[in-house]
């Protein structure tokens, strides 16, 4: 098998889990979709918890990516604090999707520890990176700046959720204004 058929494999998965969960993960769905015999995807991923690692672990590893190259197009904490919500915004944007490690967190108890560890690790990224602009900014002192992160994180995942739950991507928006009036993001 090749790389080209474990790319297509690892990003069906991520639709599917974004969309379905760890739980929505099938092989033979994700053969179909792909275009392979479903056998053929144990070439690369020996079971279910290892695709869910490997996916969870990639999208971990392109949020990483796509954070420090907000930061770096922006050139200003500020600016980056206020685009951050666009990296949730953007799987609303792609059939209703969510953040694949928002809904993985929701499946928490279920996971393999594992998979735990990667969603972890994507919400500490995340968490890092706000307090790291809130220092920047001026906008917390490094004592509180981790507090406010994850209250950032927290807040822009639960404007996800409360989009996603009425496919509504404009609720989405008017709920991250009102973070900004209310002064927990950056205007």
């Amino acid at each position: 098998m090749s790389s080209s058929s474990k790319e297509a494999i690892l990003a069906a998965a991520r639709r599917v889990a974004q969309a379905r969960g760890y739980g929505g993960l099938n092989f033979r769905e994700l053969a179909d979709e792909v275009g392979i015999k479903h056998a053929s995807i144990y070439y690369h991923f020996p079971g279910k918890a290892d695709l869910g690692v490997a996916v969870a672990r990639r999208y971990r590893e392109d949020n990483a990516v796509a954070l420090q190259d907000l930061a770096v197009e922006t050139g200003d904490p500020a600016v980056s604090l206020r685009r951050y919500p666009e990296t949730f915004r953007m799987a609303l944007t792609n059939d209703n999707r969510m953040c694949l490690a928002s809904f993985m967190s929701a499946e928490y108890d279920d996971l393999p520890e594992s998979i735990r560890g990667e969603i972890q690790a994507f919400a500490d990224i995340n968490v890092t990176w706000l307090a790291d602009r809130l220092v920047e900014a001026g906008l917390a002192d490094p004592q509180q700046s981790q507090d406010r992160a994850r209250a950032i994180f927290a807040a822009v995942s639960g404007a996800q959720l409360m989009a996603r739950s009425r496919a509504d991507l404009s609720l989405f928006d008017r709920i991250i204004e009102n973070y900004q009036c209310a002064g927990l993001l950056p205007m």
